[in-house]
């Protein structure tokens, strides 16, 4: 079963929200105090109580209602405004003109702010105006005139919401760019392990029947000739279909593998990477030993040289890090030769395993990796370094004319400073 990527979300702006939660009750306990601090100023106090006890009441009751932007509904919102204004209104029932006249505050004091605020975070900078633009005038009304403290306590809070308000659009808007990057990464790294798979399973099936076809003539060349057909169809397919990480060079393709495998002879990458499959590959999983994949390609034409100790790596890693070995074995066969020797050296390292694959051939023409990809040969590109990449590793491929091509493959290890040297 193909592994799904989870895309984790995170909101950006509930830090705002929970923030919200802690200041009502916080600015309403100041208000409160502010009141029996200056209680001689009161004209009517029965008025404040009572427009007190409401607001207690009111802010402890509603403070699910800002924890987040679903509860906070518009209807909550026009009445906790509502609430607001009713006691800057009142303010002048309550206080002593006198007070009013020397720039005492009103009821709610800086409460008011966070009926505001919630406003901001809920519809951005223009409900966040709106709001602050009617507290303005519900002060000026109480006030009996704009002057200067009144117009600078408007402005305050009003480029405050305002501010606040842009900051949580753009920090929603930064939200869904991030959503959409890791979506498009996700499926990225399904698409390439389906192209993965494809590779090392379907095209070299067809490229099997192609070349025997061809070899045995008659009706067999015709059904060559038709899989040589299905062949470049579904290259084309893949390559296309395929959208691959900008860090994935120019010359990260070559030459499509074509793994022709007669009967009876040395058991080829697809079995030795399959092996295992069914094995967990969480945290908790046993690491395996990489030497038993990797035995089945020694043989007569192919060294390999490898520590006397295991080589622990987790399941996924020792299998991909396998394939990709074959992977680069099939290229050896393919454009060297079937006689053509190799060699894969293993080492053990404390935070790393490397493998190298070196062959006598000729060498990789230059530009011959960005033609290969261009005609949606992905054999370099997905089969090894795409492998390596999933992993957290690398692949590093070193090609001189005349000197043959080596295939440097890092695997970091996850516990880095327990291994083994």
């Amino acid at each position: 079963m193909a592994r799904r990527e989870k895309v984790m979300r995170m909101s950006v702006e509930q830090p705002m929200w929970r923030a919200l939660t802690f200041y009502r009750p916080l600015t309403m306990a100041y208000a409160i105090g502010l009141f029996f601090s200056d209680y001689d100023r009161c004209t009517r106090p029965a008025v404040a109580i009572g427009y007190y006890a409401v607001l207690a009441l009111w802010t402890l009751g509603t403070l699910r209602k800002v924890a987040g932007e679903a509860a906070c509904t518009r209807r909550f919102l026009f009445c906790d405004l509502a609430v607001a204004l009713a006691g800057i209104l009142l303010t002048p029932v309550a206080v002593a003109h006198e007070s009013i006249v020397d720039g005492g505050p009103t009821l709610p004091s800086i409460w008011t702010a966070g009926s505001v605020l919630a406003f901001a975070l809920k519809g951005g900078w223009r409900w966040a105006a709106v709001a602050a633009a009617l507290v303005g005038v519900a002060n000026v009304v109480q006030r009996g005139a704009l002057v200067q403290d009144t117009l600078h306590n408007v402005l305050l809070v009003w480029v405050a919401a305002i501010a606040i308000g842009y900051v949580v659009e753009v920090a929603r808007a930064s939200e869904r760019t991030l959503a959409r990057a890791l979506e498009i990464e996700a499926a990225t790294r399904e698409r390439e392990r389906l192209a993965r798979d494809i590779h090392d399973s379907v095209l070299q099936v067809l490229a099997m029947v192609q070349r025997r076809g061809n070899a045995l003539g008659g009706e067999a060349a015709e059904l060559g000739r038709m899989a040589g057909e299905q062949e470049v169809a579904l290259r084309t397919l893949v390559a296309g279909g395929l959208i691959r990480p900008s860090r994935v060079s120019e010359d990260a393709a070559q030459g499509a593998v074509v793994r022709l495998v007669d009967e009876g002879e040395e058991r080829g990458e697809g079995a030795a990477a399959r092996e295992g499959r069914t094995e967990e590959d969480g945290p908790g999983a046993t690491p395996g030993d990489l030497r038993t994949l990797l035995a089945p390609y020694a043989g007569a034409r192919v060294t390999l040289s490898e520590p006397g100790a295991p080589v622990p790596l987790p399941p996924r890693a020792a299998r991909e890090l396998a394939a990709a070995v074959g992977a680069a074995l099939d290229n050896v066969r393919r454009h060297v030769g079937e006689e053509a020797r190799a060699w894969i050296l293993v080492e053990d390292w404390s935070d790393e395993v490397i493998v190298t694959v070196r062959d006598e051939g000729p060498g990789i023409p230059e530009g011959r990796l960005a033609q290969a990809e261009g005609e949606g040969r992905l054999g370099v590109a997905l089969s090894i370094k795409g492998r390596l990449r999933d992993i957290g590793g690398s692949a590093e491929l070193v090609s001189v004319p005349g000197q043959g091509t080596e295939v440097e493959l890092r695997v970091p290890r996850q516990d880095r400073g327990k291994g083994r040297a």
